[in-house]
């Protein structure tokens, strides 16, 4: 339950899921936009949501908003549904879609009032933080506005309110290569440390990279699908790369228990899950000239997703059944 004012009641779970999908499915005629997604949510998150163009992504975040209805399945956020409890659930979040618009003949600074008119907070001293860092001109019409400017403003008017959740789809999209630094690195980690138990981030987006060292837990989605879900660290523990060079090329290596391997000449690279030590006794073993052992970025892992997925790997536990190389 909720009161008048849209906020949790005192006294209410602190912990619960921020947000809950449970088999979602949304299909566009024959096609399965999405197909029996579940995920899990929690407060504090900066969730990473990946996967390729056209994999089902919008569509889950549209649903999740209510801007889209599923076919069967259910979404929650903070608990509540969306399309019975629509404005209490949007109230508590700022979402930014990947393609913004704004009236035309407002200018940024009317527009960002226009937008605060509707929340009962709104901290002007990040407002003017952000106008001075992304450059904006309060002044200038929004109709003038490039399209990263224009995402720009959405940002700031995302954050501003200084949400529960911050829901961004592709939200770089259209940013030059130093405001997307800067606003991942400053904007979205302020938002985020400032009050890291309540504040949440879920984030869309096929530049992994950039996110790396925000994203705290991540689900990789494929033509509808769950591939894997799993905490970063976790992840970045289990998953690794080594790398090898022999004085020579090798013949009769023993690399069972690698997830995939690749030589060229004398060299190999060889991606390990949860068995690198072994691994590696057995590299050094033939005396390799060189020998290193790194963690899988995010990004290389959400590569290496669809080798997991035809491995055999379980998605929802996280635990693998059988993999061959």
């Amino acid at each position: 339950m909720e009161n008048d004012t849209g906020t949790p009641p005192s006294g209410g779970t602190t912990d619960a899921p921020v947000i809950e999908l449970n088999h979602l499915t949304r299909r566009y005629g024959k096609l399965e936009a999405v197909n029996g997604l579940s995920l899990e949510v929690r407060p504090g998150r900066c969730y990473g949501f990946f996967g390729r163009n056209g994999a089902g992504k919008t569509t889950t975040i549209r649903c999740l908003l209510n801007l889209l209805r599923p076919d069967s399945g259910t979404a929650r956020v903070f608990g509540l549904d969306p399309q019975r409890q629509e404005v209490r659930v949007k109230s508590r979040l700022s979402y930014v879609p990947d393609s913004v618009a704004f009236y035309p003949w407002m200018t940024v600074n009317q527009t960002l009032e226009f937008l605060a008119s509707f929340r009962r907070h709104w901290n002007r001293e990040m407002e003017a933080d952000l106008l001075r860092r992304f450059q904006l001109d309060p002044a200038q019409k929004a109709s003038n506005l490039s399209r990263g400017q224009k995402t720009q403003l959405a940002l700031i008017g995302a954050v501003c309110p200084e949400p529960e959740l911050l829901v961004l789809d592709e939200p770089t999209s259209g940013l030059d290569p130093i405001v997307r630094r800067e606003f991942i690195q400053t904007v979205i980690g302020a938002y985020h440390g400032s009050d890291p138990e309540r504040r949440t981030v879920f984030v869309s987006t096929h530049l992994i990279s950039e996110f790396e060292g925000l994203i705290d837990q991540f689900t990789i989605l494929e033509q509808g699908r769950e591939l894997l879900t799993m905490a970063a660290e976790d992840a970045r523990e289990r998953f690794r790369k080594i790398r090898v060079s022999f004085p020579q090329e090798p013949a009769g290596l023993d690399l069972s228990g690698a997830l995939n391997v690749r030589q060229s000449g004398r060299d190999l690279e060889i991606v390990a899950d949860g068995n690198s030590e072994q691994l590696l006794e057995r590299l050094r073993a033939r005396q390799p000239e060189e020998l290193r052992c790194d963690s899988l970025t995010l990004e290389e892992i959400f590569v290496m997703a669809g080798t997991l997925a035809k491995a055999g790997f379980q998605a929802v536990s996280g635990k693998k059944e059988s993999l061959s190389v």
